[in-house]
């Protein structure tokens, strides 16, 4: 349950909370009951009292047994029992309902208005009968004295349908293209169609003649109203005999006396949303009006606002229930709100307990969860240096943060920052300041971020003014530098443009051929403009001058240069890079400790042998560095591969091969299954098998053998020499 106070009246939203689902345990349920503060604060006043998706309409049965309830997916309708505080009945429908009625005190007497024109009817026992209006409906009422159900729709007319003979009669025929809603006096029986014009038409049933039209759209229209469109009527009631109250689509409520064709009151709820549903609350004279946002009680005298409601999705339909303070509303949610105001009335028969609990509440009240509690994120937490605090009692883990207590906050802010007010103080005089020169004579100023892009923008801004104070009717488009949404950039110092980095030096080229062309056009569509005002040129091009085709074919030839020059340009920095980590990287060669120590001893006996200096030999294309270089060189010349692997891997250097695919090389060996390798090792095993068992050939390769001597036939001499063409 979820309280709220509104002008000092308290409003209890008694749907409030986490709905459990339903293959939860009991257990289960005990012990989220017994953990979790919002299923403790929550009061399930009617079982099951939801729908799937969406609740489109609510309506409570005149014996105040009943609640009826229509929604979607699949469209259906509820019936619930007050009585027994649960679901009664459930029926699917084949299409959405639009509207419908209750036509007995309880619920064994329903209409349907669906949205494909059908109109079907239910008795307690289920679907009666089903038929079809002319035209797409929107709204019906019934006349209980004659039995006839009018339908308002996308027509001009509206149809009759009499539930008494079964058929429909002759069609009441208005002055509008469209009609929204109706509704039937209930005292005197007259009926009141709303159209889509804005106009309110009155007829007499019994005698079916319209007695009266009121224009409701120029009515509506107050002082300082910006109209957008035509007002359409979205909603009508009635209320005792003489009283009418409208709503319109662009939110405004009028309060009409049937005997005067201007309104007495025109109430505004400032959404500029269409009005959803209006009824009457008389014991405490009262209108309560709701749109999609907001519900508003507010009294039909003077106008004055007694309280109002606003969910957390939008709103479909408001029922009241009779003779108590409860409101009940359809929204765009699976769960349909209840809603009880004790300064409305007191809590119906079926839920007296309220009245009782609600007593309790205002007697030692309780401050709602969280509300002595401050939201931080980790980010906050960091800059405030406690971090070290995450998952300690201190920290209620909470969606993308935390939540802490508001005094250790306080405390821990002022310490981390104890010059915030100071600072905040300052920056408001600053701020106070700057509106103060406003007034004054302005002077083109450059930002300290994006100096040069801010004169580029300044500049392109002011040959597009030019342009536009040339024309007639132009309008020069907003600027960058005046726009809040680029504000940032700046005065930010990351968004700073490195113009040294590769893609801006590949991209400024194309991106100047096009400021540059920009520029071109609008001194064409300058002087263009200026010479229209003067004169009619000819259409035909002086001769020797070039066409725009060619002179842009000629940026395009120049800006690819440019590209091409500018890549030139970073391969050969590139090279450059790579040739000086070359060079650090045979600076920083180390020969192993072994090879330097021998090598260390022979060098020291050399020198004391010979002082005299020696000589190198530069071999042609080898880059001559430092001698020392040179004699590293030829010490490793002279190393073995493996030492040469096992230097680079203790010196950290690694060989960079430049590839189409990247620079890197990688050396790996396949890891084998257990299967191949018994594969392997039983072919093996085969051959050496083979090799065992092989019996030795070399008796027959000396001597004659077959087929050197003369054989039968022609063949006989060329027979075989044992070695054939396979």
């Amino acid at each position: 349950m979820q309280i709220s106070s509104v002008n000092d009246v308290k409003i209890y939203n008694l749907s409030h909370g986490k709905s459990l689902p339903e293959w939860l345990s009991d257990r289960k349920k005990r012990q989220l009951q017994k953990k979790d503060v919002d299923i403790q604060r929550r009061i399930e006043l009617i079982q099951d009292f939801e729908m799937p998706t969406v609740c489109t309409s609510i309506k409570v049965s005149r014996d105040g047994q009943f609640i009826m309830a229509a929604g979607t997916y699949k469209p259906r309708i509820r019936c619930y029992d007050t009585y027994q505080l649960s679901l009664k009945f459930e029926r699917c429908l084949d299409s959405d309902i639009v509207a419908f009625d209750i036509l007995s005190d309880d619920y064994s007497k329903l209409v349907f208005l669906h949205c494909d024109r059908y109109v079907e009817f239910h008795s307690q026992h289920g679907h009666y009968y089903k038929t079809r209006i002319p035209k797409f409906g929107r709204d019906f009422s019934y006349h209980y004295p004659s039995c006839d159900l009018f339908f308002v729709g996308t027509s001009s007319e509206v149809f009759r349908l009499n539930l008494e003979q079964g058929r429909f009669l002759n069609s009441l025929q208005t002055d509008a293209v469209e009609n929204n809603v109706c509704d039937i006096n209930p005292v005197h029986h007259l009926f009141a169609t709303g159209s889509s014009e804005g106009r309110v038409e009155c007829w007499d049933p019994r005698v079916r003649n319209r007695v009266g039209i009121l224009d409701c759209a120029l009515s509506s229209l107050t002082e300082g109203t910006e109209v957008q469109s035509l007002p359409s009527i979205s909603a009508l009631k009635f209320n005792g005999s003489l009283t009418m109250a409208v709503g319109t689509s662009t939110g405004q409520v009028l309060l009409y006396d049937l005997r005067s064709n201007q309104p007495l009151l025109v109430k505004d709820h400032f959404y500029n949303l269409p009005i959803k549903s209006l009824n009457f609350q008389d014991q405490m004279d009262l209108v309560v009006s709701a749109d999609s946002k907001i519900i508003k009680l507010w009294n039909k005298d003077s106008g004055k606002v007694f309280s109002s409601i606003q969910p957390q999705t939008n709103i479909n339909a408001v029922c009241i229930y009779p003779n108590s303070g409860m409101l009940f509303t359809a929204n765009e949610d699976p769960k349909m709100n209840t809603f009880y105001i004790p300064a409305l009335g007191p809590a119906p028969r079926w839920c007296s307990f309220l009245d009782n609990l609600t007593e309790e509440l205002e007697e030692s009240p309780e401050s709602t969860v969280y509300d002595d509690y401050k939201f931080v994120t980790r980010k906050d937490l960091e800059n405030l240096g406690l971090s070290h605090l995450v998952g300690s009692s201190l920290l209620r883990a909470y969606m993308h943060g935390f939540f802490m207590d508001i005094r250790l906050y306080h405390k821990v802010k002022s310490l981390a920052n104890p010059f915030a007010y100071e600072e905040y103080r300052k920056d408001k005089i600053r701020q106070k300041i700057e509106e103060s020169r406003t007034q004054r004579v302005q002077v083109k100023k450059l930002p300290k971020v994006n100096k040069e892009l801010a004169l580029k923008l300044m500049e392109e801004g002011d040959d597009e003014a030019e342009l536009a104070s040339r024309k007639k009717k132009g309008k020069a488009l907003p600027s960058v530098l005046g726009d809040d949404r680029f504000k940032v950039m700046f005065e930010n110092p990351d968004y700073q443009v490195d113009e040294q980095c590769e893609e801006f030096r590949l991209l400024n080229p194309i991106v100047s051929k096009v400021g540059q062309k920009r520029k071109k056009k609008l001194r064409l569509l300058a002087q263009q403009t200026a010479a229209s005002q003067q004169a009619d040129e000819d259409d035909e091009e002086p001769e020797g001058r070039a066409s725009s085709e060619e002179e842009s074919s000629d940026d395009d030839k120049s800006w690819v240069e440019e590209v091409r020059e500018q890549r030139r340009l970073l391969w050969e920095e590139g090279r450059d890079r790579r040739r000086q980590e070359r060079k650090q990287a045979d600076r920083n060669t180390v020969l192993l400790e072994g090879e330097r120590n021998g090598e260390e001893t022979s060098n020291m006996a050399e020198s004391k042998k010979t002082s005299q200096p020696q000589y190198y030999q530069i071999k042609a294309g080898e880059e001559f560095r430092s001698f020392n270089d040179m004699a590293r060189k030829q010490r490793l010349q002279k190393a073995s591969l493996e030492d040469r692997l096992k230097l680079e891997e203790h010196s950290g250097t690694s060989h960079m091969v430049d590839t189409a695919v990247g620079s890197k090389q990688v050396s790996f060996t396949l890891k084998k299954s257990e299967q191949q390798r018994k594969q392997q090792q039983a072919e093996r095993e085969h051959h050496e098998e083979r090799k065992k068992l092989r019996r030795s050939a070399g008796h027959l390769s000396s001597g004659r053998g077959r087929g050197w001597g003369r054989g039968r036939g022609r063949g006989g001499r060329g027979g075989g020499r044992g070695r054939g063409r396979y």
